[in-house]
C-alpha cells in the first residue's frame, strides 16, 4: 500500500508546488486516475491540457508519458487553454476524460490536476473516491507506451461556443469589452471569437499572476477597476476569469466589482426573458436567493446543491437544466457540456448587455425592483492556525446548533456541507471549510452591509471559542 497526501477536493486535487505537488506524486494521482477513467468511461484515449501556473506543461508532459505507459493513448496538448476547452474536447473526441494541470484560483506557488469524465464535465465523487482508493495499491509502470499525440484544443471549443450566439451580432455591440484574464489560460479566448472588439488586460503569461491569486475578487481587480472607470466610454463592462476560465465575474462601467451573486440572476433572466429558454435552475446553497426569486418570476424549478460543481453537473445529466451555478462563478448552461464555463458565461452576459443597451448594475438594478428583493452578499476567508479548530467547530455545530443568532430565529439549518443558518428575516450565514486550503469560508447575504458584516462577525468569533 502507497501513503500519499494526496486528497482530491471539490474539484481535483491541489497542493503546494515542490512540497506535496512533485512530479512523483503527480504520477502516482495521474496513473490512479487515468486507471479509473479508461474503467469508468468508454472511449479511447485521454487528453492532457494545462494552465499558466509555473511547470505546467512540464508536468503535463509528464502525466502524459504516465499515461502512455499505461497502454492508454494521449492526446497532449500544444498550449495553454481553459478547462472547459478539455472538458468539450473529452466528449468531442470520444475519449476516457481528460487530465488538466491546474490549481484554477488558489495562489501562485499552488499546482493542481483536475480529472474531467467522457462526459464532459468533472468526475462524481465517487469517482475521485475511487482514485483515492486506487493509488493504494498501484503497480509499477510498464516500459511498453502507447503513443503520445499533440493536438491544439482551441478550434473546436471555440466552434461550440459560437453555436450559442450570434457573434456578428456582438461585435456590434454598442458596448465597450474589457476583459481581464488575470494572466490564466483564458487569454485571447473572447478576441478569436469576437476580434478587436475586445481589449483584454494581463494577458500575458506570470507564474505569480501580478502578485495576487488569480481569483476575481474585489482585492485583486483594483488595477483593472481604475482602468474600466476611468474610460470614457458611454457604455462599457469588464469581464473577468479565474486562472483556469471556469469562472467569471464582471466589473461594471464605472469599475465596481459584480460578483456571480449579481451575474448569475441577470444570467437567468436573459436566458428565460429574452432567449425564452426554459428548464431548471440549480443553485449551491451559498447562492443568493434573488436567483431563486428571478427562477419563479418564469415558473421554473430550482433545486439546491452542496458547494462545489461536480453536483450541479451530476444534476445536468439527468434533467434539463437551463443554469446551473455557484456563487464563485462557475456556472453550465443548457445544451452545452456539464461543466462551468467562463467564456460562455461571458458571451451571454455581452448579449444581454447588447440587446438592452444598458449597463450590467442597471440591469440587476431592475432585477431587484422587479422582485421586491434586494440585499448585500459577502464572503470572508478566515486563515485556520489549526485544521483541528475547523473540525472542532464543525462537531460543536452538528450537536449543538444554534436556535437563535443576533437575535433572529433560525429557521433553517443546512448541514450537508459545512453549516447554513437561515433566519427568520431571510437573512443567512454559512460556515464551510475550503477543499484545497487550511481555512474557512464564511457566507452571508442580508438586507445591508451592516447586517451582512454582523453576521460574519459572528461566524468568525465562534473559532475563537473552540478550545
Amino acid at each position: 500500500m502507497v501513503d500519499t497526501p494526496i486528497r482530491f477536493g471539490t474539484d481535483g486535487w491541489r497542493a503546494v508546488i515542490a512540497d506535496a505537488f512533485t512530479f512523483q506524486n503527480l504520477a502516482l494521482a495521474a496513473q490512479a486516475s487515468a486507471q479509473v477513467l479508461a474503467r469508468t468511461y468508454p472511449g479511447e484515449g485521454i487528453l492532457v491540457g494545462y494552465d499558466n501556473r509555473f511547470l505546467s506543461e512540464r508536468f503535463a508532459a509528464h502525466t502524459a508519458e504516465v499515461v502512455a505507459r499505461l497502454g492508454i493513448p494521449v492526446y497532449l496538448s500544444t498550449t495553454v487553454a481553459p478547462t472547459p476547452a478539455f472538458s468539450w474536447g473529452a466528449k468531442e473526441r470520444g475519449c476516457h476524460g481528460a487530465l488538466v494541470i491546474t490549481a484554477s484560483h488558489n495562489p501562485p506557488h499552488y499546482s493542481g490536476l483536475k480529472v474531467k469524465g467522457g462526459f464532459g464535465g468533472s468526475v462524481p465523487p465517487e469517482v475521485t473516491a475511487a482514485i483515492e482508493q486506487e493509488m493504494q495499491n498501484l503497480k509499477p509502470l510498464g516500459s511498453a507506451k502507447a503513443p503520445i499525440e499533440t493536438w491544439d484544443p482551441w478550434p473546436g471549443y471555440l466552434a461550440q461556443l459560437s453555436r450559442f450566439v450570434d457573434l456578428e451580432k456582438l461585435k456590434g455591440s454598442p458596448a465597450k469589452i474589457w476583459v481581464d484574464v488575470m494572466f490564466g489560460s483564458g487569454a485571447g479566448g473572447l478576441k478569436r471569437l469576437l476580434g478587436e472588439k475586445v481589449i483584454e488586460l494581463q494577458a500575458h503569461r506570470d507564474p505569480l499572476f501580478g502578485g495576487f491569486p488569480p481569483e476575481p475578487l474585489p482585492q485583486n481587480l483594483q488595477a483593472s477597476a481604475q482602468i474600466i472607470a476611468a474610460d470614457p466610454a458611454p457604455l462599457k463592462m469588464g469581464l473577468v476569469f479565474d486562472g483556469d476560465a471556469d469562472r467569471i465575474a464582471a466589473l461594471d462601467g464605472q469599475g465596481h466589482f459584480l460578483s456571480p451573486q449579481i451575474l448569475i440572476p441577470i444570467l437567468i433572466d436573459h436566458l428565460a426573458g429574452r432567449r425564452g429558454l426554459r428548464g431548471e435552475i440549480v443553485k449551491t446553497i451559498s447562492g443568493s436567493e434573488l436567483f431563486v426569486k428571478v427562477a419563479q418570476h418564469y415558473g421554473l424549478p430550482v433545486t439546491e446543491m452542496p458547494v462545489g460543481f461536480k453536483y450541479i453537473a451530476e444534476r445536468m445529466m439527468s434533467t434539463e437544466v437551463l443554469l446551473g451555478g455557484e456563487e464563485s462563478g462557475g456556472i453550465g448552461y443548457l445544451g452545452h457540456i456539464p461543466e462551468r464555463d467562463a467564456l460562455l458565461s461571458a458571451l451571454y452576459l455581452i448579449e444581454a448587455v447588447t440587446e438592452t443597451g444598458q449597463d450590467l448594475s442597471t440591469i440587476y438594478r431592475a432585477l431587484q425592483e422587479r422582485e421586491g428583493f434586494t440585499s448585500v452578499y459577502l464572503r470572508r476567508d478566515l486563515h485556520l492556525a489549526d485544521q483541528n479548530q475547523q473540525t472542532e467547530l464543525f462537531k460543536r455545530l452538528q450537536m449543538d446548533p444554534p436556535a437563535e443568532i443576533l437575535g433572529q430565529k433560525v429557521i433553517k439549518h443546512f448541514d450537508k456541507d459545512g453549516h447554513k443558518f437561515v433566519l427568520a428575516d431571510g437573512s443567512w450565514v454559512m460556515i464551510r471549510g475550503s477543499g484545497t486550503e487550511p481555512l474557512l469560508r464564511l457566507y452571508s447575504e442580508a438586507k445591508d452591509l451592516e447586517a451582512v458584516n454582523a453576521l460574519l462577525d459572528w461566524a468568525a468569533a465562534l473559532i475563537g471559542q473552540v478550545d
